[in-house]
Parts: C-alpha cells; sequence; structure tokens
C-alpha cells in the first residue's frame, strides 16, 4: 500500500481538525446532528409529497381557468367585459385584454423560482397557447399573458392561489424547533460537564501541591463517583505524604546524632592523614544524608505563591559559585504560582549541572501561549540519547564522563523532575546547538 504523500493530510485528519475538541462541544454535536438530519429529510418529504403536490393541484387550477377565459374569449369577443367582470367575481383574478399585440417573452420579469417551472408546466398542459409568466407589482401576484390570434390576454393571479403559506409556517417550525432543542441540550450538557471541569482542576491543582479542600462531588452519578474517589485518593495520598515526613525526620535526627558524635570525636583528634580521610568520609556522608533526605521529602511543604520567574531565575544564576561563565537572556517578567524555594532547587540544579561539566553556559526564558520555557544550553560532553531518560532515575550516575569523582550522589536530575512535575512541567534533554546538552524546562502559567 503507497505510503501517503508528505504534507497531505487524510479524511479522518480532516474531519478530526474540525470536531470540537471539548467534551461539552462533542455532546452537543451528537444531540444536535441527528436532529438537524432529522429536520432535514422531514422538510425534503415535506416539499417532495405535499408542498409539491399541492402546488401542481394549484396551478392546474389558475391553468384550467386561464384555458377557460382564452377559450371564452376567442369564441365570443364581444362579451370580453361579462367574462372579465365574472372572472374577478368568482375566480379571483382580474384579467385585461391587449388587441392587436404581439407577445414579448424576453420582457417577462421572473416571478418565483419554485412556483413558475410548477405553472408553466400546468399551463403547457392546459392552455396550449403561447404564454409568459412574470411577476407584477409586488411578489404577491404573478402575471400570465397568454397569445391570442387577435391580441394578448393578460390574466393576474394572487399569490395566494398558487402557493400555501403553510410552507413557511412549518419551516419555521422546523428551525425553532431545532433551535429550541439545540438551546435545551446546550444548558443540560453544561450542567452535566461543570461538575467534571471542577474535578479536572481539582486534579490538575493537586499535581501542582495546591489546595483542593473545596472540591464537592456533585452532577451524574459516574461523575460523582470518581470525584469521590479522587477524595478518598488525595486524602490518601496526603496521609502518606505526612507519614513519610514524619518518618524521615525520626531517621534525619537518628542518623545525625551519631554523625554529631564522630565528627566532635574527629576534632578532638591531632591531625594526620588517617583522621582527614575520616573527617572526609563523614562530610560525604553528611551530605549523602542531606541529598537522600531532601529527595525524599520534596518540597511539599511550601505553600505555593505568585512570583516572577524571572527574577528566581536572576537570583539563581547570582547565586552559583562560577556564575561568570554563565550567560543569561530574559526578556518581560514571567509570573507564575509556584513553590519558589522548591524552583530555585529545581533551576539550581539544573544550572549547577551544567557549570559542572562544561565551560559556558547560557540560559534563556520565554513566555508563550501560557507556557513557559527555560532553555539551559552547555558546551560540555553531553548526555547520550540513550541515557537521557535514565539519568532521571534516583542514584544514576554516568560513567565516566559524569560519576562520583565530580562531586554529587545522582539525585540531582531526578529532584528537578520531581519539582517539575509538582508544578504541573515537564524536563526535556536535547542536543545543544554550542554542542554540549541542551535542558528544556516548561511550565505551565
Amino acid at each position: 500500500m503507497p505510503a501517503a504523500a508528505p504534507g497531505r493530510e487524510g479524511i479522518g485528519a480532516r474531519i478530526k481538525r474540525l470536531l470540537p475538541r471539548t467534551l461539552e462541544g462533542r455532546t452537543i454535536l451528537i444531540l444536535v446532528v441527528p436532529v438537524v438530519i432529522a429536520q432535514m429529510i422531514t422538510v425534503y418529504v415535506f416539499f417532495e409529497r405535499h408542498f409539491s403536490a399541492l402546488s401542481v393541484e394549484l396551478s392546474r387550477a389558475v391553468a384550467g381557468d386561464i384555458a377557460m377565459l382564452a377559450d371564452e374569449v376567442e369564441r365570443d369577443g364581444d362579451n370580453r367585459v361579462r367574462v372579465f367582470a365574472e372572472a374577478s367575481e368568482r375566480l379571483d383574478l382580474s384579467v385585461d385584454f391587449e388587441p392587436a399585440t404581439k407577445l414579448e417573452p424576453e420582457a417577462a420579469a421572473h416571478w418565483n423560482p419554485l412556483i413558475e417551472p410548477i405553472l408553466a408546466t400546468a399551463l403547457e398542459e392546459r392552455v396550449g397557447r403561447p404564454f409568459t409568466i412574470g411577476a407584477y407589482g409586488d411578489d404577491n401576484w404573478v402575471e400570465i399573458k397568454v397569445q391570442l390570434p387577435d391580441g394578448v390576454l393578460v390574466v393576474r393571479s394572487p399569490q395566494r392561489r398558487l402557493f400555501s403559506y403553510t410552507a413557511f409556517v412549518f419551516i419555521l417550525w422546523v428551525i425553532g424547533a431545532s433551535l429550541l432543542l439545540t438551546w435545551i441540550a446546550v444548558i443540560f450538557m453544561r450542567n452535566q460537564v461543570r461538575p467534571i471541569r471542577r474535578l479536572a482542576l481539582a486534579a490538575e491543582n493537586f499535581g501542582k501541591g495546591r489546595d483542593t479542600m473545596r472540591l464537592k462531588p456533585a452532577g451524574a452519578l459516574e461523575v460523582r463517583q470518581a470525584a469521590a474517589a479522587f477524595v478518598v485518593m488525595r486524602d490518601r495520598i496526603r496521609r502518606q505524604i505526612v507519614q513519610r515526613t514524619e518518618m524521615l525526620a525520626g531517621v534525619s535526627h537518628d542518623l545525625r546524632t551519631p554523625l554529631t558524635r564522630m565528627k566532635l570525636q574527629l576534632a578532638l583528634q591531632p591531625d594526620g592523614d588517617d583522621t582527614d580521610e575520616l573527617r572526609a568520609d563523614v562530610t560525604e556522608m553528611e551530605t549523602m544524608i542531606d541529598a537522600y533526605l531532601a529527595f525524599a521529602r520534596g518540597e511539599g511543604g511550601e505553600a505555593p505563591q505568585r512570583m516572577d520567574l524571572v527574577r528566581i531565575l536572576r537570583d539563581v544564576v547570582d547565586g552559583l559559585p562560577g556564575n561568570s561563565a554563565v550567560t543569561l537572556d530574559v526578556g518581560e517578567p514571567i509570573d507564575l504560582e509556584m513553590r519558589p524555594m522548591a524552583m530555585k532547587r529545581c533551576l539550581g540544579n539544573l544550572i549547577g549541572n551544567a557549570l559542572r561539566y562544561a565551560t559556558t553556559v547560557y540560559v534563556s526564558a520565554s513566555w508563550h501561549q501560557r507556557v513557559a520555557t527555560i532553555v539551559i544550553d552547555d558546551d560540555g560532553p553531553g548526555i547520550p540519547p540513550e541515557s537521557r531518560e535514565e539519568v532521571f532515575r534516583p542514584f544514576f550516575r554516568l560513567d565516566p564522563s559524569r560519576n562520583a569523582a565530580t562531586g554529587g550522589v545522582g539525585l540531582g536530575l531526578s529532584i528537578s523532575r520531581d519539582i517539575a512535575h509538582g508544578h504541573g512541567g515537564e524536563i526535556d534533554l536535547q542536543d545543544s546547538p554550542t554542542g554540549g546538552l541542551r535542558v528544556v524546562l516548561t511550565l505551565p502559567g
């Protein structure tokens, strides 16, 4: 099967692009389209069966009256006045005669595109003489001229003899009913979708560490069940976080106490190679414990607040050692709701990691379509594409380019991604134009 030409969309893709993206829009479409199709079929059947048949019968009646008048005028021209008077009184027709006149078909103005062909067919069947059909005065009258041997018979008929106004009433009813049903469907769907939107907003806020205590199950039974399940899940996760934090606080105290005693003992010992090595080991253990506890504890206890991301970025760069190697390119302030200390730690880990392995780092921040994007480029050795997902695993370190000798315990990127996810964002690793690694941090507004 030949592949589709590049740049050309299939029919399915085009239809999907035209469909509404929201549940409310798609549901309303599902409800409205069958109604509209049914109404269109009804209108078609009405015009095909009722309207057309009625118009044919009315046109034949008028054509028959005109044929009778034409015969009477040809048979007894002296009684034209009496015949025309009776036609006006009994047939509801206005009749006149133009002696010694020839028809001019081109001069006739079109009257009604729906009824005119039907009337023309009836006149051809019953009158059997040359004729023209045109408008007379306003649209409520039609003028039929019939060629007779000694002149032109002019018959003017009111539209009510050829056209039933019930057709307009029916069409208005169909349109009105469709609009009414659509309006009712929109109201009902909005009431049903509103609880789903609240649930989605609560889930998003909970994922970003914001308060979701106000969520109340509402709406249809299935939506209530989903909201209730979310509330139970949220409370369970919060309990687990509290229990983990309390446990880690105890672990931190239990581990730091013997380390403190060891540091005091080493401080009393005379300097020497063995003592220096022990001190270095104790310092390394303390650093590792701090990193492990920080990773496990996270930054969930910090309250979110609205702050300028550009300002935080500047503070992070100014506070890093070797910041002279960092080129910062930022524009207008970017106000986001975030946990500032956690965000500083995330950015500090990313930029510090770049500084550790590169000589020059380029940092830029931009705001587009309610998404903040921070790009960090370096000219270091980079990370192989096959390892770019593994480096986010806790305690994972690349070797030999990024190993323990360069510092760190393999938690910097893990902590940064955890903080980014806590803000609803993402971290992506790419090839940098400067030859090293590009880190792209995106945060929704």
